[in-house]
């Protein structure tokens, strides 16, 4: 089981039941034990789901979590662990649509970086989000928050091979795009059409065999004494100009 504890990761859970967007909802109970005005909202709100609301002490949360703010959702999943769809799924669903964003996550190890990737991610409209692992259970909670609850929304899938992919998105008109400090400047790079953005992770970055991938390198122009971004921030940096040039 996995057990989401912030407001944010709760509400946008029921709100993604209520929607029918998240099918993990079987086994979905709400534990609840302070009757704050949050507290209740949410509970209302699973009441609406149709959600198991169940009594509990404080200590019963304790034991769980120490980290709950008396409230806790018990799911049997978290949302977008099994990912939606699949890519070939995805890519027949395109149609004859021009601008498209698709994010691949290549080892991206961190749950905060993940999280908050999935978030900028929801933010800037991005179609499918790839990733080559699964995220753990005992990771599920801290997602979850870091994605203020976007996770819930998140349109993701988990792939065996990424390299595949790739090249299935490729024979879909798609341009790979790798976010890498020795690339050319986002500013400079035409990104509007079916673009593919690829991160690597925090240490290593981008795969070697993912890199010959790509059509292109892309790095956001700095002044700074540090001498990289955090793959999350760098994420949001470079999906806004992708959004940007797509809109305009």
């Amino acid at each position: 089981m996995v057990y989401l504890t912030s407001f944010h990761a709760i509400e946008e859970h029921l709100k993604a039941i209520n929607e029918g967007i998240n099918p993990n909802s079987d086994d979905a109970v709400l534990l609840f034990a302070k009757a704050g005005p949050r507290a209740r909202e949410i509970a209302e709100l699973a009441r609406v789901c149709s959600i198991s609301i169940k009594r509990v002490g404080t200590h019963d949360l304790d034991r769980i979590s120490s980290d709950h703010r008396g409230i806790i959702l018990e799911v049997k999943e978290a949302a977008g662990e099994e990912g939606i769809q699949t890519v070939e799924d995805f890519i027949s669903t395109l149609g004859n649509k021009k601008n498209s964003i698709v994010v691949v996550l290549d080892e991206i190890t961190d749950p905060h970086n993940f999280g908050a990737i999935i978030r900028s991610c929801d933010q800037f409209g991005v179609d499918l989000i790839i990733t080559r692992n699964k995220r753990t259970a005992k990771h599920s909670d801290v997602i979850a928050s870091s994605s203020a609850g976007a996770v819930a929304w998140a349109p993701l899938v988990s792939v065996a091979n990424l390299q595949r992919s790739i090249e299935e998105l490729k024979e879909a008109g798609f341009w790979i795009y790798g976010a890498d400090m020795s690339g050319n400047s986002i500013w400079m790079q035409k990104l509007k059409g079916r673009v593919c953005l690829l991160l690597g992770s925090e240490g290593n970055g981008i795969s070697r065999l993912l890199r010959e991938c790509c059509d292109g390198l892309l790095s956001i122009p700095s002044a700074g004494k540090v001498d990289s971004l955090n793959v999350s921030v760098a994420a949001g940096i470079v999906l806004y100009e992708v959004k940007r040039q797509q809109s305009s």
